[in-house]
């Protein structure tokens, strides 16, 4: 039988605000439950690599002080949340997996932690990354290797891999932010039963940024429900000043219901994106049933991809020149200090020219129009989110998928990253397990900026599922 303190770990989010605000639990009760699993759980996975149990517990006095005081509480009142450690924390150690940052304490809270912090959020530490968040499997010289919560010999999937996956799974915390330029919102929580939302460009403004107009690379949330998800994109979406391009519709237009009529919406499916991306057998085996229930929902289904050409080549090339600006010169000064794979795409960024970034952002405009049109026949695409189940934790990417070879950490993930360049908003929902039990999540993708939509669906195809429910084996 599940212990008092596992009821409140995996309680919904929204189901403990709701009970905070009652009155029928108190924030430290909550925040104590969650402190005592981290202290279970955590060393079985290493998603939380700084605790400040001490702050939060005081954080969760006060938070109860002002509900009996009669304060209005926001919408996270009292709720414990690890940040993730690319994400600035005022007074708490901010890494990003770099031993460069080994001793980082900020003064200032980044735009997400402030608005969640704003909303009664009580940031209980942080949790792993990949270095620099660059790759989609979370480990790093300072704090080593985030274990799969299904399978510790398996990768927990990054960059958000700690920093939420592994540590909702386990019910360290209920909601985790994260972010996501070539999938690591999606993959994450594909290989840990999570949900991971990735929301159109600007829906959630960044700040501090090096490059504000920028839109491959965004923030957003995960959580063990597609209705908690919305709940914190709720709080994290919203204009603001500091962000050109921040989005003008306010997040409480995502804080509403989201059942809805499937009846009648469009869907289209495809395995390997229209044949050009290699995706392992069990992936495909776990997706192909599952794409059925949308069938039996009264959608119609149909086998169809949007042309993505010159997705791959805007992607690498954007990125690339954002890592140049982002951490060239870091480079010059600590080279001994950064992982291999992440000093290649620095330098890949650094010899790139005014043409081949121009010639990057023509094709991302191409591409845009081209799904753009696309999706004036459909609601949504239905596509894998990652291309492998979990793989090996002691690999730094798998090498070969479904019999092609992969020349580096980024091409195991094109089912992400080719879906990044889009700028629709994209949803990984628990879809299933190999028979080996790992988990495998599908991919929702909408039109630009149909994020609510997005989210509708993905609610409807989890309460017909009910995938999500399975947890990880007690530890």
């Amino acid at each position: 039988m599940p212990s008092e303190s596992d009821e409140i770990c995996f309680s919904s989010a929204r189901g403990l605000a709701r009970r905070i605000r009652a009155r029928d639990l108190s924030a430290r009760e909550v925040v104590r439950a969650h402190l005592d699993r981290i202290e279970r759980t955590n060393p079985h996975v290493n998603a939380i690599v700084t605790l400040a149990a001490e702050r939060a517990l005081d954080e969760a006095r006060a938070a109860d002080e002002r509900l009996a005081s009669g304060a209005d509480p926001g919408p996270l009142h009292g709720l414990p949340i690890a940040h993730k450690d690319t994400h600035a924390t005022a007074g708490i150690r901010t890494t990003s997996g770099s031993p460069i940052f080994a001793d980082h304490v900020p003064d200032t809270d980044e735009l997400v932690v402030e608005r969640m912090r704003a909303a009664g959020a009580i940031t209980i530490g942080k949790t792993n990354v990949p270095e620099f968040a660059a790759g989609s499997h979370t480990f790093n010289p300072l704090f080593g290797l985030t274990r799969n919560p299904y399978d510790p010999s398996r990768s927990a999937g990054g960059s958000s891999g700690g920093a939420a996956a592994a540590a909702l799974a386990c019910g360290m915390h209920p909601l985790a932010d994260g972010s996501d330029m070539g999938g690591s919102l999606r993959n994450p929580a594909s290989f840990c039963n999570v949900v991971g939302f990735r929301p159109s460009p600007g829906r959630v403004p960044s700040w501090p940024v090096p490059a504000g107009w920028a839109t491959m690379g965004v923030q957003g949330p995960m959580a063990r429900s597609v209705a908690d998800a919305a709940l914190l994109l709720s709080v994290l979406a919203g204009p603001d000043p500091r962000s050109p391009i921040a989005l003008e519709t306010p997040g409480s237009a995502f804080d509403v219901p989201l059942e809805r009529d499937m009846r009648g919406v469009r869907l289209a499916w495809s395995p390997d994106f229209g044949g050009t991306v290699p995706v392992d057998s069990a992936v495909t085996a776990v997706l192909e049933p599952a794409v059925k229930v949308f069938t039996d929902l009264g959608c119609t289904v149909e086998e169809d991809c949007p042309n993505l050409t010159g997705a791959d080549e805007a992607f690498r090339t954007l990125r690339a020149w954002h890592w140049d600006i982002a951490l060239g010169p870091l480079l010059d000064e600590r080279r001994a200090d950064f992982k291999a794979s992440l000093a290649r795409n620095i330098e890949e960024g650094r010899v790139l020219t005014a043409a081949d970034v121009g010639r990057a952002e023509v094709l991302h405009t191409a591409l845009f129009h081209r799904v753009r049109a696309f999706f004036e026949r459909y609601d949504a695409l239905l596509v894998p989110v990652s291309q492998v189940p979990p793989f090996d934790a002691d690999l730094e990417y798998p090498h070969e998928v479904a019999g092609h070879a992969m020349p580096d950490y980024l091409e195991w993930m094109r089912s992400c990253f080719l879906v990044s360049a889009t700028g629709s908003p994209a949803l990984s929902v628990p879809a299933g397990f190999t028979p080996g039990g790992l988990p495998v999540g599908l991919q929702i993708v909408g039109p630009h900026r149909a994020d609510l939509a997005v989210l509708r669906i993905g609610h409807a195809f989890e309460q017909a599922t009910g995938h999500a429910r399975r947890r990880p084996p007690r530890r």
